[in-house]
């Protein structure tokens, strides 16, 4: 079965209640389904695959103990400043491209 979505059609759905011990993760990203799967074969008491779709979405049943949701600021200038220097320092960037020696 062909299926040619876009990208807006494919959907990541994290889905639970205040009911069940479970959340129900359904999604077409690619990163999320290793992270998943992985997640699933080190832990199979607490993640397991509930379908895989022939269009490439999978879904996962995950005990919602296990599901984290993590809301990250945006960096300050002030702590970018800090980290690129650090790096600088550090030689961490061994070839920082002509926009970002602008910048420095």
């Amino acid at each position: 079965m062909k299926c040619r979505l876009t990208k807006y059609e494919k959907e990541t759905i994290i889905l639970f209640n205040e009911a069940e011990p479970t959340a129900n993760i359904y999604t077409y990203n690619k990163a999320l389904q290793n992270r998943l799967a992985k997640f699933s074969r080190q832990n199979p008491k607490c993640a397991r695959v509930v379908t895989a779709y022939p269009c490439g979405a999978v879904s996962y049943e995950v005990d919602k103990k296990r599901l984290s949701i993590r809301f990250t600021s945006p960096y300050s200038e002030e702590r970018r400043a800090k980290a690129r220097n650090y790096a600088i320092e550090n030689n961490i960037i061994s070839n920082i491209g002509s926009r970002h020696k602008e910048n420095i």
